[in-house]
């Protein structure tokens, strides 16, 4: 079946259509033939009802919102967001959950997958944590390839605290590596970071053994180890001593464990969870 793909800034949409490649992110990918870039919000919820979001934290709300208005028959909606309401240290389930009501199948992506390395046919597993497990198994099915798989899970808050918080951990890890002090430091900042991520996920409903799979160590070993992780990039900056704003414009993508690093501390101290 066909695929469209659909942004809220329209403006980005014309070179995709024109030049079947993402050149600002992914230079040198061709889209699949299968891939249809679409313009109208409203006509491509007239043509599907599976969407999958992937957007900013920071807009998660707003772009459900613009959504609603053209929700289609059968909605069933995912997200490969990693991050917190950054006002009210919401995980994005509760979010989706407030905007869209009760009755729409819900379900979040998460687990150690760069962009690149994906687009590329590198092998890749991750996660699918969903509300109705039959749609968790039916988008794992329909993302599965020859070097994709995705295994499912009914733990949403979960997965989703491991995606969010362990891109915090990773701005800690890249602080003390750009500080050199060493892969001792850096084992010990992963380890504990997991047995922390795990404490605020239990304190927020999830299972503990959520965190002993791609959604804990799998996704915080890559993203704390790995240039190609923004918030490893940005935080080796901040140890070389360039200011977070330079840093930001450089890298030209949001940086996620920035605003999570605020959400996380607000929710520790609200749930009384250590978290140094």
């Amino acid at each position: 079946s066909r695929v469209k793909l659909w942004s809220v800034d329209t403006s980005e949409l014309a070179p995709l259509r024109t030049d079947r490649e993402n050149r600002r992110y992914l230079p040198g990918i061709a889209f699949p033939e299968m891939l249809d870039v679409e313009s109208d919000l409203r006509m491509l919820t007239s043509e599907t009802s599976d969407l999958l979001a992937v957007i900013p934290s920071h807009g998660f709300r707003a772009t459900l919102m613009q959504l609603r208005e053209y929700a289609p028959q059968g909605l069933r909606l995912a997200w490969a967001t990693k991050g917190f309401e950054h006002d009210s240290g919401k995980l994005l389930h509760v979010v989706a959950r407030e905007v869209l009501g009760e009755k729409v199948p819900l379900a979040v992506l998460s687990g150690p997958t760069f962009a690149r390395e994906v687009a590329a046919g590198l092998p890749t597993a991750l996660t699918i944590a969903a509300s109705d497990i039959d749609f968790a198994h039916a988008l794992a099915e329909s993302l599965r390839s020859a070097s994709f798989r995705a295994y499912t899970s009914d733990d949403m808050a979960g997965v989703e605290t491991g995606g969010a918080v362990k891109n915090v951990i990773a701005i800690g890890c890249g602080i003390s590596d750009g500080l050199k002090f060493g892969a001792n430091a850096r084992a010990a900042l992963i380890t504990r970071g997991l047995t922390e991520i795990t404490r605020l996920g239990v304190a927020l409903g999830a299972r503990a053994e959520t965190f002993q799979g791609l959604a804990g160590p799998g996704d915080l070993v890559l993203t704390c180890t790995d240039d190609q992780s923004r918030n490893r990039r940005m935080s080796l900056a901040l140890a070389s001593g360039k200011d977070r704003a330079s840093i930001e414009h450089e890298i030209g993508q949001v940086v996620e464990g920035v605003p999570a690093e605020e959400a996380v501390h607000l929710l520790a101290q609200r749930l009384g969870v250590e978290m140094p």
